[in-house]
């Protein structure tokens, strides 16, 4: 079981930037696959990004791409979405989510609100 908090969200102007971060409790961090995804409203959710167990960025979205990066420290059981040169079309629910190599993703933070202004 993991637990996931996410917070950093907020108000940003066009070209702006924001830091999220997502807190994990529980047992075994460092075992999990973590990723981060987003919902607009009225869209899916979509995969921003996969970060496996040693840190390692197998995946961004190409409308990422350059933009965002993923990161994680084990050893503070947090997982990190940098948000750089951000867009009015990022405006989202950004959620963390866990999963072990063979599953899904079974655990999801509650979301964090990011609001692009133009």
């Amino acid at each position: 079981q993991v637990q996931l908090v996410e917070s950093g969200g907020g108000l940003v102007q066009a070209g702006g930037s924001l830091r999220l971060s997502c807190a994990a409790s529980g047992r075994a961090f460092s075992s999990y696959v973590m990723a981060w995804f987003r919902q607009a409203p009225g869209k899916g959710r979509d995969m921003i990004g996969e970060i496996t167990q040693s840190g390692v960025t197998t995946y961004y979205t190409n409308s990422v791409k350059g933009r965002f990066t993923i990161s994680r420290d084990n050893a503070q059981n947090t997982v990190y979405l940098q948000m750089n040169s951000l867009k009015p079309e990022d405006t989202a629910v950004y959620y963390c989510a866990a999963r072990r190599l063979t599953t899904g993703f079974d655990y999801w933070g509650q979301g964090t609100q990011v609001t692009v202004s133009s």
